[in-house]
């Protein structure tokens, strides 16, 4: 298998963990992975760790061993995806798991993609000069205080622009619940 061939299998897998139940988001999900996710808060460097982490589990899952996802996939920095893809997973594995329910590491994903103003960019529609703006606006954190245009909208916890993604979540999710 060649490392563009493993880079598509890894994508699809990706894909296959948050599809949409509406619509097809390829391109959009696409050009995610193509945009490194860089912090500018310091514990937000362990986001981009869990997004490398998650090409390793996509490794495991998949048969592949560790040195092929080392030599083939784990050579540039975590992608904005793998990160948004990593959190959702976590979310729903270690904090929200519930077996009656289900899996939803797509529902998670998706209200990201939504408190982003991204769920309109369908392939049919989109606009990647409007989806390389908005997620540079999360990247550099000009978003609102409350986080409206972030990965997560809070009230009431102060300028979520100089939190940590990882509490932004937490407060998010308690919020939810």
């Amino acid at each position: 298998m060649t490392k563009d061939e493993l880079d598509n299998e890894y994508f699809k897998w990706m894909y296959q963990l948050v599809r949409p139940s509406h619509g097809s988001y390829k391109i959009l999900l696409c050009q995610l992975h193509g945009i490194i996710f860089y912090n500018l808060i310091d514990m937000d460097a362990d986001r981009a760790e869990d997004g490398i982490n998650l090409r390793y589990r996509f490794g495991y899952e998949n048969g592949y061993e560790s040195a092929m996802i080392a030599s083939c996939l784990d050579n540039r920095p975590c992608s904005v995806l793998e990160m948004m893809v990593a959190l959702a997973i976590k979310i729903e594995e270690q904090i929200m798991d519930d077996p009656d329910i289900g899996n939803r590491t797509g529902l998670w994903f998706w209200k990201m993609i939504e408190n982003l103003g991204l769920k309109t960019m369908r392939d049919a529609v989109i606009d990647t000069d409007y989806v390389e703006k908005i997620i540079f606006r999360f990247l550099d954190r000009n978003y609102q205080r409350d986080g409206s245009g972030g990965l997560f909208i809070v009230h009431g916890h102060g300028d979520l622009r100089n939190v940590e993604i990882w509490y932004q979540m937490l407060w998010y999710l308690n919020d939810i619940l």
